[in-house]
């Protein structure tokens, strides 16, 4: 298996097989603590191979710098079978997440797993930006 693209985003689409994402990201600015990000989007385009045939456990969960969750993780169940004249298989996932909260500024990230084996780390930044005194 190969993660040939884990990305934060502001919205993705999956159009016949080709991954398209808007607006990727590893930064945002917050005006005050706690912060809101209204929406975004994990992308993500993983090719299996031959040994990976089976039901995989597919988990993002969005962690901060002390390895806390931030929210609950997000499991899919992912059946991989390759076709017979296949070498291998590509799918995209797309996963919408509203309203993602963070409590202060600092480091955080995607940990993205496969069975529970980590796979790919997305790093998300939270930066409180001050608004200038008029």
């Amino acid at each position: 298996m190969n993660i040939q693209v884990a990305v934060l985003c502001d919205a993705a689409t999956d159009d016949n097989g080709k991954l398209n994402f808007l607006g990727a990201f590893d930064t945002i600015y917050a005006p005050q603590m706690p912060a809101v990000h209204p929406q975004c989007s994990v992308a993500l385009r993983v090719t299996f191979m031959p040994g990976d045939e089976g039901t995989r456990k597919l988990s993002l969960n969005f962690i901060n710098a002390d390895g806390r969750s931030i929210m609950q993780a997000i499991e899919l169940p992912v059946p991989v079978t390759l076709p017979d004249d296949a070498h291998f298989l590509t799918r995209n996932f797309i996963i919408n997440i509203q309203q993602l909260k963070f409590d202060e500024a600092g480091l955080y990230s995607v940990d993205v797993r496969v069975d529970n084996e980590s796979q790919a780390s997305i790093p998300l930044l939270v930066k409180l930006v001050e608004r200038p005194v008029a």
